[in-house]
């Protein structure tokens, strides 16, 4: 595994997004119900965030709960929402010393209300962190994200503040919960499974896709390296030759 001595400083992704995937396999390994994996993701979460931070990552996203989530079975929904706020109760300190602002993204108003009003407070008290943003999608969708985004352009042409013809791909960015951030450069999918699940569809356009078959659990900041090493070792042409980017 990768170290933080190899990794190149001059080459650190802007941009980080997580699926933090395999928390119900990872359980049911160890013979426990699926809130037990992700009772015990926490130090996988605090590990990534801390090495990111560490690193120079301005943004981590983390996909934390999706628009489809809300589909499982009710009592493991509502332990998720427990967890979540007990979560955010006691990382916010942490958040603090390390000089993280926290941010949130999705359909927040679906969430139960002391699930919003800890995100709130937590958003509130880090508002001044400069260090790193630490974003969490939540009732999150890719698909959601380009509906809203959509119906806004709507509704700001019929009021006349936005005309048709001006509508090109940084207009609609504006318009995407993600407005203000750079688009990931590195999305890490824990797991194994060989998709985005309907994560920030726009956003990932131009993505390096990093996959490994590790449970979300068990991640901890030495795979954030070697995710970031692989990265590194990769050439990123956006549409163009090799060749063209030697000359450039």
């Amino acid at each position: 595994m990768a170290s933080r001595s190899e990794i190149d400083s001059h080459n650190i992704p802007a941009h980080v997004a997580v699926i933090m995937d395999g928390n119900g396999r990872w359980a049911k390994q160890k013979g426990g119900l699926r809130i037990f994996g992700h009772q015990n993701a926490i130090t996988a979460v605090r590990e990534t965030v801390e090495s990111a931070a560490e690193l120079g990552v301005k943004f981590l996203t983390l996909y934390a709960f999706s628009t489809e989530n809300w589909n499982r079975p009710k009592h493991e929904v509502m332990a998720l929402m427990q967890l979540l706020v007990h979560t955010i109760r006691q990382e916010t300190p942490t958040l603090l010393k390390n000089n993280i602002r926290l941010q949130a993204i999705g359909q927040i108003d679906s969430l139960p209300a002391s699930c919003q009003q800890e995100l709130a407070e937590a958003i509130a008290l880090t508002k001044a962190g400069a260090g790193m943003t630490l974003v969490l999608a939540l009732s999150y969708s890719g698909r959601w994200d380009l509906t809203q985004a959509a119906q806004r352009m709507a509704t700001d042409i019929a009021a006349g503040k936005l005309r048709p013809e001006a509508v090109n791909e940084q207009t609609i960015e504006q318009y995407l919960a993600t407005a203000g951030m750079p688009d990931p450069e590195l999305l890490i999918r824990t797991s194994g499974e060989q998709r985005i699940s309907n994560f920030l569809l726009w956003q990932l356009a131009y993505t390096e896709l990093y996959i490994t078959d590790l449970l979300w659990p068990d991640f901890r900041r030495e795979h954030f390296y070697d995710a970031i090493q692989a990265y590194q070792r990769r050439e990123r042409r956006f549409g163009k030759t090799s060749e063209q980017l030697t000359v450039s």
